[in-house]
């Protein structure tokens, strides 16, 4: 089942405190969030709800907005799980807050209640998986080498192991087609993967291509057999009001830039 996308903020189902954030139809059993810049307490290029320990921010600063995010299912900071990312394939299983350094990964796993798994992104695709019905739920950070290499495979594969049959997934806000201008030797990997790549590149100026990111992980995730597949069709590189943005930033000469979260949890 293909939901089409949604282009409002969408509350409801978590805090009324909570900063603002965009939820999917295709999610609506579960307490999740796709989390923009709005509502933290950084400043600067980092402005304002910056999730990201791995920036350059005032630590205090993103653990007061991590504890905001958190608190937005009212859960204690600690709760709020995520992993260091790296544009892999890999996915782990959270059952608690980690003990010591958080494993180096791109996608999270839970059956726990209690616990908010997250991933960050500025740019790149953050995608949240749910199968109320078996208890499991899944978060990935899908950028392009992550998504190509497999990484919402290793989600959903570990969702069906851990006893998932009817898995819903929802896109967040991403870098769109137009924003996304990449060179020919971009392509090229595509279609060395596989020559029908080809569809999700168009023209631009000169030999760059336009790469169409949403519609390449919403494909991945049908070929999967993923019940239904949601894409909020958001702008992060165009929306600067509304979205930290790996691209904008290099565009803007910014020395750094802020993390957008995505999280989920089980009731």
């Amino acid at each position: 089942m293909h939901i089409e996308p949604q282009s409002g903020p969408a509350r409801g189902i978590l805090s009324a405190t909570a900063p603002p954030h965009w939820t999917a139809r295709a999610l609506h059993g579960a307490p999740h969030a796709f989390f923009g810049r709005q509502g933290g307490v950084s400043t600067g290029v980092y402005a304002s709800l910056n999730a990201g320990p791995g920036s350059d921010d005032d630590p205090e600063a993103v653990k007061e907005n991590r504890r905001r995010i958190a608190a937005s299912f009212a859960l204690a900071p600690e709760r709020l799980v995520g992993v260091h990312q790296l544009h892999s394939p890999t996915c782990v299983l959270a059952s608690r807050p980690w003990s010591g350094d958080r494993p180096r990964a791109d996608a999270l796993v839970a059956t726990t209640p209690g616990l908010a798994i997250c991933v960050l992104s500025a740019d790149c695709a953050p995608v949240l998986f749910a199968d109320c019905k078996a208890g499991v739920i899944a978060a990935a950070h899908a950028g392009w080498k992550g998504a190509l290499g497999g990484v919402l495979e290793s989600a959903v594969a570990m969702m069906r192991a851990r006893g998932a049959r009817d898995i819903a997934a929802a896109i967040g806000p991403t870098i769109q087609p137009a924003s996304y201008e990449v060179g020919p030797e971009f392509e090229a990997r595509f279609l060395a993967a596989d020559l029908a790549n080809a569809s999700y590149f168009t023209a631009g100026a000169g030999d760059r291509r336009h790469f169409d990111l949403p519609t390449f992980c919403a494909d991945r995730l049908r070929a999967l057999d993923v019940a239904q597949v949601e894409v909020l069709a958001l702008d992060t590189c165009a929306d600067a009001a509304g979205f930290h943005s790996n691209r904008r930033a290099w565009r803007q000469n910014d020395a750094d830039y802020g993390r957008n979260c995505a999280a989920i949890a089980l009731r």
